[in-house]
């Protein structure tokens, strides 16, 4: 019997939706590419919906600019994102040809979502920080504004008494890492929880969140940059009101503020392993934040298998650190505990799950664990 398909829409006018459709007459085989981010070459990032699927048959999409993508080796063993509802995700099968990325699915209803990870929507985020705002000992302490003029909320946990410890924890400078705001959602909900643990840790610290640095460039679809084209994991020593004020936001905070811990939350395109880059290659870098770093790893190695120390960045030359990146910056500056932690856009290999790959509930987890270490050697940030 043969099977006529029905003509697929594709549609990425959404919240973080990009892409481009470069051929759909053929049902089975759909041609795509990626759209580039706004004033800028970078591209990765991918999110649409397709209606007019056919149960019980295989649609094929490809993505042919790939292969010209801003992290082209990060196609090897990666699986694509999927979802009928946009409530759970699971990876599907994925190929890469040097050129053209492509992945399947077998239909089991007329719609479905692909994303290149599972996304943390701007309508999500309102309700986190409603949530967050809502629970005792939490409040809204400052608001900053990109350059589309969206909010850029900063949570503070904790009463500011003198002379206790401030941590902070930034996420999504990078927008098409959305792991990066999941692993803020787990700590909300771990604040929420107020468990032992969380009240030791307030005892002694305040906690400053800003859940999503770069909203402008997560609700455009982006991978790397703001709306003007600025990547903002550069500009810790340039942040201006014309090209990055998000930056610029945060860093008059924390001078106000003061910081003793910084851990800035990021996804990586090409590693498939959860890990921490450090800020060895500081011309401020001492043994005593050398034995920081080392407490944080060897505690959060102990806390979580999604956590390990082989894999990720090779290390900076003493004093060759780039100090535009925000962890670098932030260290040099308060002479303190700051960390880049990297979420895999794969899976983590050293503890796979092959029907989500790393994932939103993952990344939660994995907050629960650091805020685990944080309350174990808060005192000994200063």
């Amino acid at each position: 019997m043969t099977v006529t398909l029905s003509t697929l829409h594709i549609d990425c006018d959404f919240d973080s939706g990009n892409i481009l459709i470069n051929d759909a007459s053929d049902p089975r085989r759909t041609r795509l590419a990626i759209r580039p981010d706004t004033c800028s070459e970078h591209f990765q990032w991918f999110h649409f919906k397709v209606s007019g699927l056919t149960p019980g048959q295989q649609h094929t999409f490809i993505l042919e600019n790939a292969g010209q993508s801003s992290y082209k080796n990060a196609w090897a063993g990666y699986q694509a994102v999927a979802s009928y509802d946009q409530q759970h995700w699971f990876r599907v099968p994925t190929q890469f040809d040097g050129k053209a990325l492509s992945f399947d699915l077998q239909a089991e209803q007329p719609q479905a979502w692909f994303a290149y990870f599972e996304p943390y929507t701007r309508a999500r985020h309102n309700k986190l920080i409603e949530r967050a705002i809502s629970l005792p000992g939490v409040e809204l302490l400052a608001t900053g504004r990109s350059l589309d003029g969206r909010d850029i909320p900063l949570l503070r946990a904790g009463d500011g008494a003198a002379g206790k410890r401030k941590i902070w924890i930034i996420a999504q400078q990078h927008p098409g890492e959305h792991m990066a705001q999941w692993f803020v959602e787990g700590v909300i909900d771990r604040l929420q929880h107020n468990d032992p643990t969380v009240q030791a840790l307030l005892e002694h610290a305040d906690v400053y969140l800003i859940p999503n640095m770069n909203p402008d460039g997560a609700f455009r679809g982006h991978l790397r940059t703001n709306a003007a084209g600025q990547d903002l994991n550069r500009a810790w020593q340039s942040a201006n009101t014309d090209r990055s004020p998000e930056v610029l936001f945060a860093q008059m905070q924390m001078k106000q503020q003061g910081v003793d811990m910084f851990l800035d939350v990021h996804g990586d395109e090409e590693i498939p392993h959860v890990f921490t880059a450090g800020c060895e290659g500081n011309p401020g870098f001492t043994p005593r934040l050398a034995e920081l770093e080392k407490t944080f790893r060897d505690n959060l190695c102990k806390r979580t298998v999604d956590f390990q120390q082989v894999q990720g960045y090779p290390r900076s030359a003493p004093g060759q650190a780039n100090l535009t990146l925000g962890a670098n910056s932030v260290g040099q500056s308060f002479d303190c505990l700051s960390l880049t932690l990297e979420m895999p856009f794969k899976d983590h290999d050293d503890a796979p799950n092959p029907e989500t790959g790393w994932n939103g509930l993952r990344s939660r987890e994995l907050a629960s664990a650091v805020l685990d270490v944080l309350g174990q050697m808060v005192e000994r940030l200063r």
